[in-house]
């Protein structure tokens, strides 16, 4: 190892709970063979091998970039990185055409990019509705619904010999004629749970929406208009299938196509399983988030070096692209044409609390719209950087990014806002830009453990205050800390929409954020903030209800004295 392979990562006990299960290499009978430290040189060594000189010296600069928790990349380069056919990226679309052979051939590929680790979006739109004529059997077509249903069986089989759970997302447009069955289709609490669903809305849904006026859904092979059905029936059916099972969610198709960077390319059907990356068809994208925590300092936020990381994350990101084993060799042809990445924030609500600003506050909104106009601007110099070393990005002719006048950019995309579920838990940090969820709680991951958490920020303001954290409730918290201890079920759901259409703003491609509402929360509230959402800007939404799932990520409050969930035992 080189001379600053010293450096050992200063990780929680979840964190190595989850480095254990899902990234540290194994040999053949299981028995776990790197260190942490290993695994991020790991990943620098094999990262580096994109540059033509002074491999040694990025390898370094990445190393400890990721070693010190700054930046964390997507699961898929962590686990993958510097393996055989080792596949880096996280999110994938893939086409879905009205016929037998291009929806079997798309379930092919889908598998391939679960089996390497890669998450997966879908159109299903152009698929005929339920009832339609297949001419070339004189049958009638099941529908959509029912092909999500095999894609969903699919990958449940193919998880069982994975790393981790396949995930995907399926869109249906609002004006298909199975619009009511797929909205409905996940009240079933055991049905599909291996996708997330979105409706793709549109601008004359919503203009319908607002005149409270009949809307067509319409045939996908030839657009003729089949049924009339009022606006509002469609709106208050989906706003309660969220209410009682947080699904379906909302995308905004010609708002996502608005701001499509390569339009001579085609029109964006779908996005990636948690909505952030609105893609081409056959496309994919790889990510990679900079935990906002660790550049806070007493005499203010670092911006200096959080500019230098940002500089190196782009230029990490882009190595990605060429130093990747894609599975479908289509993705590999688009992928490289738009070579788009992902950087985004991660432990914004971690940063907040150190300074002491309320998520729900003018203050933080302000703070989390300059951070990412910050981190978008300093991007998009990187990459312009990069194009004149390496080129800019095939597609560049005729993008959105030369129309508006822009230098040639290496990266069609730079800047997103990813979850970052488990690599969040990795650093020790908030997951994306969400507010913290709880003083304690569990996550119900890695195949069913539980992991309890006090969250790390928290007990770093807690430790002067001599407590006993084993008696910690929010309301406990809330006395020690005041206004500045903002967990996610106390944020008003204007707050929680106006934060993501701050942050949209600054944001290539779109916003990964859950308006968690507490139990209590109405069927008006869902309803409020769908359409605060399309009022301001925001490329999709998603909305949970506390408890509205038998089983969910996160559980607040346990009780901390139960054995069993005891992250040790």
């Amino acid at each position: 190892m080189a001379k600053n392979k010293k450096i050992e990562p200063h990780l929680t006990g979840n964190s190595l709970e989850v480095l254990k299960s899902r990234y540290l290499l194994k040999d053949k009978v299981g028995t776990i063979v790197e260190t942490p430290a290993e695994l991020f040189w790991r990943v620098a060594q094999a990262i580096a091998i994109g540059e033509n000189r002074d491999r040694d010296y990025w390898g370094d600069v990445f190393f400890e970039l990721m070693a010190e928790r700054r930046f964390i990349p997507n699961s898929p380069t962590l686990m993958n990185a510097g393996k055989k056919g080792g596949q880096l990226s996280a999110c994938f679309v893939l086409p879905l055409h009205d016929s037998l052979d291009s929806i079997f051939d798309t379930l092919k590929s889908a598998a391939k990019i679960h089996q390497s680790g890669g998450g997966t979006g879908f159109s299903f739109s152009q698929l005929r509705p339920r009832g339609g004529l297949v001419r070339s059997t004189h049958g009638v077509a099941s529908g959509p619904v029912s092909f999500i249903r095999i894609f969903d069986v699919a990958t449940e089989t193919i998880k069982q010999g994975g790393t981790r759970r396949g995930a995907n997302m399926a869109i249906l447009r609002v004006d298909h004629p199975d619009i009511l069955e797929f909205i409905r289709s996940k009240l079933d609490q055991n049905a599909m749970v291996n996708f997330n669903i979105s409706v793709g809305m549109t601008d004359e849904f919503m203009e319908a929406l607002h005149e409270n006026d009949e809307f067509w859904l319409k045939d996908p092979r030839d657009g003729r208009r089949v049924e009339q059905v009022g606006a509002r029936e469609v709106f208050d059916t989906l706003v309660d299938c969220a209410w009682q099972c947080g699904d379906p969610g909302l995308v905004f198709l010609d708002r996502m196509n608005l701001f499509n960077p390569t339009p001579q390319e085609g029109d964006m059907e779908s996005t990636n399983p948690c909505g952030e990356q609105p893609l081409l068809p056959f496309e994919s994208c790889n990510l990679g988030s900079l935990n906002l925590g660790l550049y806070f300092r007493a005499q203010g936020f670092n911006w200096n070096l959080f500019r230098l990381d940002i500089w190196v994350a782009v230029r990490f990101l882009d190595n990605v692209i060429d130093e990747n084993a894609y599975p479908v060799m289509e993705t590999k042809k688009v992928t490289l044409r738009n070579r788009k990445i992902g950087l985004g924030i991660m432990g914004f609500a971690d940063l907040l609390l150190l300074e002491g600003i309320p998520y729900a506050s003018a203050e933080a909104l302000d703070y989390g719209e300059k951070i990412m106009s910050f981190l978008d601007r300093e991007a998009k110099l990187a990459s312009a950087k990069l194009a004149v070393d390496r080129s800019p990005f095939p597609n560049w002719k005729g993008s959105l990014w030369q129309k508006l006048g822009y230098p040639p950019l290496r990266n069609a995309t730079v800047s997103t806002v990813a979850p970052t579920g488990t690599i969040s838990m990795i650093a020790g940090a908030s997951s994306g830009i969400e507010p913290i969820f709880s003083g304690v709680f569990y996550r119900n991951v890695l195949d069913g453990k539980r992991l309890m958490e006090l969250h790390p920020v928290l007990e770093r303001k807690l430790s002067d205050k001599h407590c006993d954290l084993s008696t910690l409730t929010d309301k406990k918290i809330s006395d020690l800390l005041g206004p500045a201890w903002s967990p996610a079920w106390t944020v008003p759901v204007e707050s929680h929409v106006k934060m993501q259409a701050a942050i949209q703003r600054h944001s290539d491609s779109a916003v990964s954020k859950t308006i968690n509402l507490p139990e209590s929360a109405t069927r008006e509230d869902v309803a409020s903030a769908y359409l605060f959402a399309y009022q301001l800007g925001c490329k999709g939404i998603t909305v949970y209800r506390d408890k509205s799932r038998s089983k969910q990520v996160l559980d607040a409050n346990p009780s901390i004295e139960d054995p069993d969930n005891c992250p040790s035992c």
